[in-house]
């Protein structure tokens, strides 16, 4: 299902506008309670998908970056918590300061500012392979026509929400988009939904009420389940109809997921919390996944898989599953080689 019908169908989705801003408490309210879960979570590239430039470590380590591309002299200075980017054709010049960045900086970090109520992508990302600024992906390397378009490319209404919708919590509220009051980074409520009425509830003992307050996304079905973390990393049906095709489709998990084979009609073994614990840094290390791969496809080689659901064991191995069957491809512009979440026997003619 599209995240846009989700969204309107049920009580709380991912990038949900409609609660207001006195429904959300923030993370560190939650953390009275759920200490654990809390401390862990603040690590991972999820709570760290978006920041206001005051609090980027990558524009803090860097006081001074350039960049020269065509008749364009880019620079982007810090100083006093503030970074401006500013684009020079050697006659005309102009600078913007940041107002919010985008990404973990495990890959990259993306820069938005605002300008006469228009928010604009910066055209320069920051990419830790490279180390340096480079073109953000998605924009052109053509020389734009003037200084204006060189720094930065302008953002239609609806993608800018959901840019700052799923890099950030509570970037809209009351129906309305308000990034100036976000709290930075995916946090507690942007998953389990605006916490202030289960805490309340929560505190003075009601406990069984106070679970109906928040979601936990743990206990929807295969099919819910994939389509909750699509509302940020794309569905099936959203990338069926934005029309992407090709390598950059693997950006988009969900969906390659449910290209597998090992997907049929949704087995909840196979979905995005099977492999994937939302509170726990992510795992890099591939016999990590291992056990998951073997619970269907057991170790014996000849055997008839789990009664449950067959799946013929891997004549090859038994380990490092992932390094073969969700095999790792660059996509342009990234400077970085992404998982193919799409599981199945690799021919590496086709993607």
């Amino acid at each position: 299902m599209a995240t846009r019908d989700r969204v309107l169908s049920v009580d709380w989705w991912p990038t949900k506008s409609q609660p207001g801003r006195k429904e959300y408490i923030g993370p560190a309210a939650c953390a009275g309670c759920h200490s654990a879960e809390a401390a862990i979570q603040k690590t991972t590239p999820m709570a760290k998908a978006g920041a206001l430039p005051a609090g980027s470590k990558i524009l803090a380590a860097h006081k001074r970056l350039s960049f020269h591309l065509g008749p364009y002299d880019y620079d982007l200075t810090r100083a006093e918590g503030r970074s401006v980017l500013s684009v020079s054709d050697g006659t005309h010049s102009v600078s913007a300061t940041f107002g919010w960045a985008f990404g973990a900086g495990v890959v990259a970090e993306t820069y938005v500012f605002e300008r006469g109520g228009i928010f604009y992508e910066a055209r320069l990302s920051y990419f830790s392979a490279l180390e340096a600024l480079d073109i953000t992906p998605g924009q052109s390397a053509s020389d734009p026509l003037d200084v204006d378009k060189a720094i930065g490319r302008p953002m239609g209404a609806e993608e800018a929400h959901l840019c700052f919708g799923c890099h950030n919590t509570a970037s809209s509220m009351g129906g309305q988009f308000d990034p100036d009051h976000l709290i930075p980074g995916v946090t507690c409520e942007a998953c389990h939904g605006p916490g202030a009425k289960h805490a309340s509830a929560a505190k003075e003992g009601r406990i069984g009420e106070s679970l109906t307050h928040v979601l936990n996304p743990a206990k929807l079905g295969p099919i819910d389940s994939v389509d909750f973390c699509g509302a940020c990393h794309r569905t099936w049906t959203d990338v069926m109809e934005n029309g992407t095709e090709g390598v950059a489709t693997i950006r988009f998990q969900p969906y390659r997921l449910e290209l597998s084979r090992c997907w049929g009609k949704g087995d909840d073994r196979i979905t995005c919390l099977a492999c994937h614990d939302p509170h726990q840094p992510l795992a890099h290390d591939p016999v990590s996944y291992d056990n998951r791969c073997l619970r269907c496809h057991l170790a014996t080689k000849g055997s008839e898989g789990a009664s449950d659901h067959p799946g013929a064991a891997c004549p090859r191995s038994t380990k490092d599953c992932a390094t073969c069957h969700m095999p790792k491809y660059e996509i342009p512009g990234t400077h970085t080689k992404f998982t193919d979440h799409r599981i199945r026997i690799v021919r590496l003619e086709r993607q």
